[in-house]
């Protein structure tokens, strides 16, 4: 079985049946079209590349700031699958830069463009300034790379959501509701479909990348007891993006169906188990200071110093979800995946009026958190965010 799956507790590829049901359409699709990449060298990028790359497409581009990252890609995609047919390159440019503007200028010529990019942590919205690069990422850079589509006739635009976008109650989940907003006010001039993500497990940053590092590093592992999170594999993840870019209706928002009680996982349990795995057992410790002692030695006894906590920082999430009361769910076109339907509604004046703030405030070479905040609240009333001023950055 598949390490990833054995891990959080599945037998089989949750999308399996859906791809092989509609493989021969996604072959025939991609071998006919031209794709860009934007974050493609990312945990999730690089998977939707190499979901694309296999079908053998006519272009495929891949564009991400992280030089290493696309090196790795190309050294893996390589060594896996070959080569194909078509054109493939690579692009180690920023999207928010002038560079990118003038390589969107000169070769734009896309039938799909994909969006990967994103800052995806909540510790990103500690402080004011990343804040405020996580709005240009996640929302503007996104709102820049659909205008560019319109102008160019490109078919579909696809960008990733997050289940954090639902009831949000941190900034970066709100960041994302607010580019689903823009998404859908952009929809009438071009195709756009998005998805709703669970955790990708094992993926850049995240907290069982985390285990993999403190393994290697022999440093203590931590994790919350009250968390509970659903996971997709790597595969998975790029599997979710490809059926919704080329499947998604205008508008479409797809999730993974998953089931409360059966693949709903805390990260405490998720560390008990990776352990197991990795030949070890949990010791649980009662402080930082305890497991940073323990690590010295009980490795040799084959048992590895956890510690395991509530979380009391700001922006947690208990449980998630993908979906509101107040949102419309198709559960059966597809086997493993719902999709959230949605009318076009025109957010155009108030999402003019947020940028309008915004990119005074950045002027003005100055800015706070509260007042990013209280934009935020315009455009999400029911946007339920409180900063305790404890983030995890300041704990291990």
């Amino acid at each position: 079985m598949n390490t990833f799956l054995n891990l959080i507790g599945r037998k089989s590829d949750l999308f399996d049946d859906d791809i092989k049901r509609n493989e021969k359409k996604i072959k025939e699709i991609i071998q006919n079209s031209s794709f860009i990449v934007i974050g493609g060298a990312g945990s999730i990028g690089s998977a939707v590349v190499k979901e694309i790359f296999k079908r053998d497409p006519k272009k495929l581009h891949v564009v991400d700031i992280n030089e290493n990252n696309l090196t790795e890609l190309v050294r893996d995609i390589r060594s896996q699958f070959g080569y194909i047919k078509g054109e493939f390159r690579t692009f180690a440019i920023d999207v928010g830069s002038i560079e990118y503007d003038a390589f969107i200028h000169s070769d734009g010529s896309y039938d799909f463009v994909l969006n990967l990019s994103a800052l995806k942590h909540v510790r990103s919205e500690k402080d004011p300034y990343t804040l405020m690069r996580l709005i240009n990422v996640n929302i503007f850079n996104t709102d820049k790379t659909i205008r560019q589509s319109i102008k160019n006739k490109t078919k579909k635009y696809f960008c990733v959501s997050t289940d954090k976008a639902t009831n949000p109650v941190n900034l970066m989940g709100a960041s994302k509701r607010i580019m689903e907003m823009y998404l859908m006010s952009r929809s009438s001039n071009i195709d756009v479909s998005t998805a709703r993500f669970a955790n990708v497990a094992f993926s850049d940053g995240s907290l069982l990348h985390g285990f993999d590092n403190r393994i290697k590093k022999r440093q203590p592992i931590a994790a919350p007891i009250d968390i509970k999170r659903y996971f997709l594999t790597p595969q998975e993840s790029g599997e979710l993006c490809l059926l919704s870019c080329i499947f998604g209706d205008n508008r479409d928002i797809f999730f993974p169906k998953l089931n409360k009680s059966k693949n709903l996982l805390s990260f405490s349990d998720l560390a008990i188990k990776y352990l197991q795995e990795r030949g070890y057992e949990a010791h649980v410790c009662e402080s930082e200071d305890e497991a940073r002692k323990l690590i010295k030695t009980l490795p040799e006894n084959k048992k590895w110093p956890c510690l395991f906590t509530k979380s009391n920082t700001t922006g947690e999430k208990a449980i998630e979800e993908f979906f509101t009361k107040n949102e419309i769910v198709n559960m059966d076109r597809f086997i493993n995946l719902g999709i959230i339907k949605n009318n076009l509604e025109d957010h155009h004046k108030k999402l003019n009026d947020f940028e309008g703030i915004i990119n005074k405030l950045k002027s003005n070479m100055a800015w706070d958190k509260k007042s990013i905040v209280d934009e935020f609240k315009k455009l999400i009333p029911d946007f339920n965010y409180s900063d305790n001023e404890k983030y995890l950055d300041g704990k291990m």
